[in-house]
């Protein structure tokens, strides 16, 4: 069918208008911490090599990223995580700002390569278990819930080397020895456990697209020294996936009966939406979810990776046996949801499409954030990341109702402003796009919430400006700013609407935000 100009014209109008006007909506409705339910967790979430530096201190061993950080442009600015945010240093002073923003849970992560060094082959490292039970204790003195990742992308080096990590089944004992070190160590103050932070997103990142340690790809998605772009994801999420449900077999048999906790794992989450009002782009949106959300939830769930995925790879995607099967299916007490953005998603089975898209591993779909060059949300700090409120709502629609309203958490939502060069302090902590970023959000989510989703809590990522991993610094989701020469954290207006919005002081708009007009006693907000 021949398209006019006319026709794109107004295309480009009723995108415009569609965009203007949910922007418009989400502004206007407001938010307030009542709209959600009693007991409901609000918490702001870091990871262990995004801040806490001391890279080689107190024994811990050089893990994948230390080594990678270091490899000539792997890395935006050359940034390393040597020093990071020095939380090791500073824990105490994190713990008083995070008390201060009045949440009620915090989720961080443990470094495997602070507490065992050498994985199965060493010893438990006993300062690395330390200054995790100074975390812990000093935040349930502060009535905050430690909720832990175990593992969040970082894992010893001497790993990578002697068995290549996660393309082995050798990591999967590995894993369950960490996390039983874990249960051992912190699992008497421990409730909200999650197992591993989005083995989707790291099997795409290191396996597929090659941008996070090992990196590994092939053509067309990139030109590594290594790899198999079309496989290894397959393989690498396979051991993930076992890795979890032996650790939560573990935790279910020896330490859920005595320690009284829950245990879960956490998928990264995207939204699409059909580029074209065709058949064909609202089943490539469907099939994408499968392939990237479902690949990783369906064992969990069901036991088996879903129907479409078997349909494409045939014996490609590895199988289960019954007993892994068995183990899989009683792995979860709740899933959680890191969720950012929303793409359009074109079929590239009937259609025409970049190389990159029109492969199986991508589930034949081409992604993308804009329609005829109008991008689907407002821009942010990440080439990918779109503003697009409903897009939370529909995402959560989207896991009730594929696994049966499993209990869920939002363990990360959060927002990043476009870089500007020669940005100084004073305009980075006036992040009101950030207000409105959250406001729209909670908004949505709550929506989902009334519509019967069992959400039970919302994590903002992240506490403060850290390791973006690949874009290193310069890319902030921080409700607190660090100055990146003197480590100092100095409170975005962000940190103060929090604050309000979890006190319902009532001054839950952006302008009641500025330093003038808000007054809490704790000191990390005085000015």
């Amino acid at each position: 069918m021949k398209v006019t100009v006319t026709q794109i014209f107004l295309l480009l109008l009723l995108s415009l208008v569609h965009s203007f006007a949910e922007q418009r909506s989400s502004e206007e409705e407001e938010v307030e911490r009542s709209q959600f339910p009693s007991g409901f967790l609000f918490g702001a979430a870091t990871s262990s090599y995004q801040i806490e530096g001391a890279v080689l201190e107190d024994g811990k061993s050089p893990n994948n990223w230390d080594v990678f950080c270091h490899i000539p442009g792997g890395i935006k600015n050359g940034d390393t995580g040597d020093i990071a945010d020095d939380h090791y240093h500073q824990f105490l002073e994190d713990i008083e700002i995070i008390h201060s923003l009045g949440v009620n849970a915090y989720r961080f992560s443990i470094s495997w390569s602070r507490v065992l060094p050498r994985g199965r082959l060493g010893e438990v490292n006993p300062k690395g278990v330390m200054f995790y039970s100074k975390i812990i204790d000093n935040l349930l003195l502060k009535g905050i819930e430690p909720y832990v990742t175990i593992y969040h992308h970082d894992h010893p080096q001497e790993l990578e080397e002697r068995f290549g990590a996660w393309l082995s089944p050798l990591m999967q004992e590995e894993f369950v020895h960490f996390a039983e070190t874990c249960f051992e160590n912190f699992g008497d103050r421990v409730k909200y456990w999650t197992t591993i932070n989005e083995p989707n997103l790291l099997a795409e990142m290191a396996y597929l697209w090659g941008r996070y340690p090992p990196a590994h790809c092939s053509a067309p998605f990139g030109n590594c020294s290594s790899g198999n772009s079309d496989t290894e994801p397959l393989f690498v999420l396979h051991n993930m996936l076992l890795s979890h449900a032996k650790a939560a077999n573990i935790y279910r048999h020896k330490y859920q009966l005595k320690q009284g906790g829950f245990i879960g794992i956490i998928a990264n989450t995207l939204m699409c939406e059909p580029l074209r009002d065709i058949e064909l782009d609202r089943e490539a949106a469907k099939r994408a979810l499968a392939f990237y959300i479902a690949w990783m939830l369906d064992p969990l769930v069901f036991g088996d990776y879903p129907p479409e995925m078997r349909q494409y790879h045939g014996n490609e995607l590895p199988r289960f046996t019954s007993e892994e099967t068995k183990l899989l299916t009683q792995s979860l007490d709740f899933i959680g949801i890191n969720h950012y953005t929303t793409l359009y998603a074109k079929d590239c089975i009937h259609s025409t499409c970049s190389s990159d898209g029109d492969r199986a591993i991508q589930g034949f779909v081409y992604l993308t954030g804009e329609r005829h060059g109008v991008p689907i949300g407002e821009r942010t700090g990440m080439r990918r990341f779109f503003i697009v409120p409903r897009g939370m709502e529909k995402i959560i629609e989207y896991v009730k109702e594929r696994y049966n309203n499993m209990p869920m958490f939002v363990t990360e939502n959060g927002y990043s402003p476009p870089e500007k060069e020669d940005e100084q302090e004073e305009d980075l902590v006036q992040d009101a796009k950030r207000i409105e970023f959250h406001k729209a959000y909670l908004a949505a989510l709550a929506r989902a919430i009334r519509n019967g989703a069992d959400v039970r809590g919302y994590f903002i990522w992240s506490l403060m400006d850290n390791f973006e991993w690949v874009y290193g610094y310069n890319t902030r989701f921080g409700l607190y700013y660090v100055d990146r020469q003197t480590l100092r954290r100095t409170p975005k207006l962000s940190a103060r609407w929090y604050a309000n919005f979890l006190t319902n002081s009532g001054h839950n708009h952006v302008e009641d935000a500025n330093p003038g007009s808000f007054k809490i006693k704790d000191a990390y907000f005085l000015d």
